[in-house]
């Protein structure tokens, strides 16, 4: 499941959603279509236990009733923890969403890969980490396709710690932004910290609302 992208996820939830016989509302125009979306999308490649959606109906159904229709409806590798009424003005989860908390495993055999090839390797991660979270601001480049952005990459970055340390790997958490501002890729926060190759797993265990976070001071 993991290596399904967020195009494929939406139809399956749509085709699951059918075949449990919800009824689903659908967007007006031309080519209307099941009105369902998550908070927020999961890159290809990252597993979550964390993933909220936003289903709107056009009728009434008990939300017990929503969830064991729907479970009969999907296979292994996904399951559906809860539902729950909410008013149909209510902000969209999408709307809502601020950060994402992500475990994020390294192995430590990339230090020797970058060693080999002349570039910088973590050997203090914890050190790394420190001054990461130290630096007002690091300057980052993303390529996609042809298009290359700049940013300021700690300004992403909330939260950053070494969880554990064993059997050749390091197990980092984050706590990343993920907001209409901007949001930060936990591959890209292993690179600045020295790893030369991609995590061994991403995996996200949290999407914090608006309405989660501590009060500003």
């Amino acid at each position: 499941m993991a290596l399904i992208s967020h195009l494929d996820l939406m139809r399956f939830w749509e085709r699951a959603l059918r075949r449990a016989g919800i009824p689903l509302a659908y967007s007006q125009g031309f080519s209307p279509h099941p009105r369902i979306s998550m908070a927020a999308p999961l890159a290809l490649g990252v597993t979550s236990e964390a993933e909220l959606m936003d289903v709107y109906l056009s009728r009434w159904i008990a939300p017990q009733n929503f969830l064991s229709g729907l479970r009969r409806q999907i296979g292994p590798g996904i399951q559906v923890t809860e539902a729950s009424a909410i008013p149909v003005n209510a902000p969209s989860l999408q709307s809502q969403v601020r950060f994402a908390e992500y475990r994020v495993v390294v192995g430590k055999e990339e230090e020797d890969r970058a060693i080999c090839a002349g570039a910088a390797a973590p050997a203090d991660i914890g050190a790394e980490v420190g001054r990461f979270l130290e630096a007002k601001s690091l300057m980052w480049q993303h390529t996609r396709d042809t298009e290359v952005r700049s940013y300021d990459l700690r300004s992403l970055v909330k939260r950053l710690w070494v969880a554990e340390e064993k059997n050749g790997e390091v197990s980092l958490g984050m706590v990343l932004r993920c907001d209409p501002g901007g949001a930060g890729r936990p591959e890209q926060v292993t690179a600045a910290l020295g790893f030369a190759g991609p995590p061994r797993s991403i995996h996200r265990t949290r999407l914090l609302l608006e309405t989660q976070m501590e009060p500003r001071r």
